[in-house]
């Protein structure tokens, strides 16, 4: 059973710390700045892929040392992500991330991880997080796939339209949801019957 919590970080407010700027770095960083192109983003890495120094070179919050990681990189990041390949450099940091109350995640090591980079659909404002427990990224990815496609393109104008409903509803909290459950109840049917 997947016991996983689902939430969505605002990464703008926080600071993330990646290690590693190689080919797992380089994904890592794509996935971040892609779901959310205003995060701010430390990068210490020993080697440094061109790919990646290509990828960040018009990325002016995410900051790159070429050098050794070291434990006082950890203070002031909230969240750490590994993308090394060196299993006891992990566990060191693993420790480290403990003893400093910060959030981590280790690429291709879910036993170790805090987290995962799950897989999103995104269409505008929605943005719908897939999570197969770090058992299969692949099948992740595969659902994803499914989702893109089974979305109409026209769901964030609907989306904004249920908004500017949702700011003219009158009453309590329990009134508004009522109402728009009522509202949205055929409408997925509606995008559906659009899309095809």
């Amino acid at each position: 059973m997947n016991t996983l919590f689902p939430i969505y970080l605002k990464l703008d407010q926080l600071h993330t710390l990646l290690v590693g700027a190689g080919e797992v770095g380089l994904e890592k960083i794509q996935a971040l700045l892609g779901n959310s192109p205003q995060a701010r983003i430390s990068v210490i890495a020993l080697e440094v892929s061109d790919a990646f120094r290509q990828f960040i070179s018009d990325k002016p919050l995410v900051d790159l040392e070429q050098r050794a990681f070291l434990e006082a990189d950890i203070a002031g990041k909230q969240l750490i992500i590994m993308a090394t390949n060196n299993p006891e450099f992990n566990e060191e940091v693993r420790g480290l991330a403990n003893k400093h109350h910060v959030l981590l995640n280790i690429a291709d090591k879910p036993s170790l991880c805090d987290f995962y980079l799950g897989s999103v659909v995104q269409k505008g404002n929605l943005k719908i997080g897939i999570s197969t427990n770090g058992k299969s990224p692949t099948m992740a990815k595969r659902i994803k796939e499914l989702l893109n496609d089974l979305l109409p393109e026209e769901i964030d104008e609907t989306l904004n339209l249920m908004s500017t409903y949702r700011d003219q509803l009158q009453g309590d909290l329990k009134a508004k949801i009522k109402a728009l459950n009522a509202h949205t109840e055929n409408l997925l049917h509606y995008e559906s019957d659009r899309a095809h």
